[in-house]
């Protein structure tokens, strides 16, 4: 079945459909991927900038009002230490501090504390660097990348957001907050599961389309091939194949042997009157042969032993003549084009006295 030019055909282009539909839905993936991590990466970003200028306006710590509960909050100053996480926040994986507590502030040497504007809070600035943003300020530039985090025992992955801002106090506090990727992960799973269900549908309607399609663009060859068949099979060579008119390759492969079988039709019939003109000299010789010896043994006396001799001469002759002309037609020695040979033929008939023309 799969030698067919049908199967070839379905097989070909259902091969091909299906590696630029997996091609396709790659791509797709890929890009509806792309698109809903991006938006997750922009909600958690509008959420980190909203509570890293309530930092920046001097909220306190425990007065932080987060955006909702779907988005986990940490903070976290610039000696690595987490000053504030949102409620519900059981653990953490991705942001600056895996810890979840948060942790007092450290005191300087001199019983003060970093978080005042004395002496020991303020002669620090001028060791911040330049990316570090100012004082009651947030930071335009923001990071992204990607955690986990549990919330109320659940445990899911987040696309984490990190904003620096400065407090009034002049304190660099950087704000984690995460976007949950569980509708992104929903949406993605559910586009890979109906592209792999729909996949082998579809290609299975390819692969039949083609099928179905190239059966009916053949159907004039196996009209071509069942007359051909019935030709053989009947030795009537004045048939002809249907000719489908479609102006293709097909009605082309119609002509061409439509011709090839009247050429050949031609070349029987010429071998016919060949065969028949050779048998009808023949004739003359034998008969001439078969009186002679007839009478000879009737009446020895008058037995004509030359003419005999001249008329087994003669059929001699005209069976070397037809052995060549049947090897000449075998190919098993130079011929001419066509039919060349019976000129020749005739002048050695002729020069044999059989009288052929």
């Amino acid at each position: 079945m799969f030698r067919s030019v049908r199967a070839r055909a379905a097989l070909g282009a259902t091969a091909v459909v299906a590696v630029a539909l997996v091609a396709a839905g790659l791509a797709v993936l890929g890009v509806l991927r792309d698109n809903l991590l991006d938006g997750a990466g922009l909600q958690a970003e509008l959420a980190a900038r909203e509570v890293a200028a309530q930092l920046a306006n001097g909220t306190a710590y425990d007065s932080l009002d987060p955006p909702d509960d779907d988005h986990p909050v940490q903070v976290i100053d610039e000696d690595g230490r987490v000053r504030a996480v949102s409620d519900d926040l059981e653990a953490v994986s991705g942001t600056g501090s895996d810890r979840v507590a948060p942790e007092p502030p450290a005191r300087s040497p001199g019983g003060g504390d970093d978080d005042d504007g004395g002496p020991g809070g303020s002669g620090g600035d001028d060791d911040d660097d330049d990316d570090d943003p100012v004082r009651g300020e947030v930071s335009e530039d923001s990071s992204v990348r990607s955690g986990t985090a549990t919330v109320d025992g659940g445990t899911a992955d987040y696309r984490f957001v990190s904003v620096e801002a400065g407090t009034p106090s002049g304190e660099s506090l950087t704000v984690y907050v995460g976007a949950p990727l569980a509708t992104e992960q929903d949406a993605v799973a559910t586009v890979r599961g109906a592209m792999l269900v729909g996949l082998p549908l579809l290609l299975a309607v390819v692969a039949g389309a083609t099928w179905l399609t190239t059966r009916h663009a053949l159907r004039p060859v196996e009209g071509i091939r069942r007359e051909m068949s019935a030709i053989t099979a009947s030795a009537d060579l004045s048939r002809r194949v249907p000719v489908a008119g479609s102006g293709d390759d097909i009605e082309r492969l119609a002509r061409t042997t439509n011709e090839t079988l009247a050429a050949l039709e031609a070349s029987v019939e010429r071998q016919r009157r060949f065969v028949a003109d050779a048998s009808h000299e023949l004739r003359s010789p034998i008969a001439s042969l078969r009186t002679q010896l007839e009478v000879g043994e009737a009446h020895p006396e008058l037995l004509d032993v030359p003419g005999a001799v001249e008329d087994t001469v003669r059929l001699q002759m005209l069976a070397a003549d037809l052995l060549l002309l049947a090897r000449l037609d075998a190919g098993s020695g130079p011929r001419t084009r066509g039919w060349g040979w019976a000129p020749w033929c005739a002048r050695s008939c002729r020069s044999a006295g059989t009288g052929f023309r």
